[in-house]
Parts: C-alpha cells; structure tokens; sequence
C-alpha cells in the first residue's frame, strides 16, 4: 500500500487528478482500448472532479476514450432526482467533460429486479475488460462504497441496507432530514473495487482520520472495510495532514519518507 499525506484537501485533489490523467495516458500510448475508471460520489471527490474538469478545459486530458462505472446508487431514486447519483455525476463532472454518454455506466436504483441489475452491473464490467483504476471515497466509519460496517470483503454488486450513521451524515443532502434518506443502496461490492487493476482511496479532514488509521495500521478486517486495500497490489490512499492525525509518528514519517524518496527518483 502507498499512502499519500498531503497538506490540504486541494493539494490532495491536485495529487489524485495527475495520478488519474497520468494512467489514462499511458494507457492511451500502448492501446486503442479505452480506459476503464470507476468513480465515487459524495463531498470528498468534489474538488479532484474540479481539478479534472480545469485539466480538461486546458487541454491536458481527453475523457472521449474513458468509461466509467459509478460506485453505488440509492434505492428508490430516479435519475432525474436532485439527490440521486446520477444528477450528482453529471452535474458535478460528466457535463462538464468531453466523456460520451454511452460510455456512462451507473446503476439504476429504480430497476423493477435490483438482484437482476447487480448482475447485469458485474458483467458489463467484465465486459468492459475490468476496471483500470477504481477512485473512491471513505466514509466515518471506514466504508467504501456502501460496504457498511461487517460487509463480506469478497462481496460483490448487490443491494444493501444503509447503517443510520450513514443515514445521519447524508442527511445533509437532504435539508437535513434524515426521514428523507433511502434506507438502502445499489453498490459495487469490497470484492468488486478490489479486482480493479489499481484503487485509489482520497480521505480529507479530522473525521476521517480513525478511517485511515483502521485502513492503514490495523488488521484486515470487515469490520472497517477500507482494510481490504491492505492486500491489493496496487492500492492507495491520498489523504491530507488532518486525516492522518491518528497514525503513529513512526507511520507518518515512514510514509512521507517514502513518498519523498520516490518524489526524487522520478526527476
């Protein structure tokens, strides 16, 4: 695992959009196949989608061969719904980008057979070739996606039952009225976001901090499901001074030692 400690939440999204349009260049150089990102909603993505978006409009980054596959949906919301994922993706990113709308994947949490859409979400997946590079976020209690608190760490797509922490801390979205939150999403499983070839997790701010302590120190563990990041390959976190305020000393200067020593061999 690398960990990423930045200053602040803008210098961490700055650091997470050129490790983003980096891969899709290189993947760009080698084949005509086009990028495969999967994408997280939420506050913490706000300020890398916005990084991207001015990437974009400076003419470092194309989006024209990328498909994407977002995280998670709400149950219940149609698309058009001002809280659902959806409207959040394409307000916050898609339309401000030159991505096709065909290439657009997000699961649809008003579908008649939810089992049926989960299936159907894996194997467009797959068929895309699997995920190239998986960007999420970490919520409180250390879930990816909706991977709540003792979600299998092999999961896959499926429905699941929101934890009223999760509910509490959405809400917000929601004139602040926690009645108004869906009680279950559609989300990608654990095992889902770790069969992407690399996964990059951002965590900003003090309330994040006992997250990445969990992800990073601790044991593997469902209880926090970011600690599966700990066994892929290719996993990283990207987070600021104040979401790494729980690791040890020891930790931190490791990390950032490394960090640096990489920094110079790549001049």
């Amino acid at each position: 695992m690398r960990l990423i400690i930045e200053n602040t939440p803008k210098e961490v999204a700055r650091w997470t959009a050129d490790h983003i349009i980096k891969r899709i260049k290189e993947k760009a150089a080698r084949t005509d196949e086009p990028f495969v990102l999967g994408l997280p909603t939420g506050s913490t993505p706000l300020e890398t989608y916005a990084e991207l978006i001015r990437r974009y409009k400076a003419g470092d980054v194309s989006f024209a061969n990328v498909v994407t596959f977002n995280m998670d949906e709400y149950r219940g919301l149609p698309a058009d719904h001002e809280q659902s994922y959806h409207r959040f993706m394409w307000d916050n990113f898609f339309s401000h980008i030159d991505i096709k709308p065909e290439n657009v994947n997000i699961l649809d949490g008003m579908a008649a057979d939810p089992k049926a859409e989960c299936a159907d979400y894996e194997r467009r997946i797959a068929e895309a070739g699997g995920i190239d590079l998986f960007l999420g976020g970490i919520g409180e209690d250390g879930h990816i996606a909706f991977n709540e608190p003792f979600s299998s760490l092999s999961s896959r797509t499926r429905e699941k039952t929101l934890t009223q922490d999760t509910i509490l801390v959405n809400a917000r979205f929601f004139d602040g009225d926690a009645s108004k939150v869906p009680t279950t999403a559609l989300t990608v499983g654990v095992g889902t976001v770790m069969d992407a070839r690399e996964v990059v997790i951002i965590a900003t701010g003090p309330k994040k901090a006992r997250a990445v302590r969990h992800g990073v120190e601790e044991g593997v563990s469902h209880v926090w499901t970011i600690s599966a990041l700990q066994t892929h390959p290719a996993g990283i976190i990207v987070c600021d001074d104040p979401a790494a305020e729980q690791l040890r000393v020891s930790t931190y200067r490791y990390f950032k030692d490394i960090e640096r020593d990489n920094l110079m061999s790549n001049r």
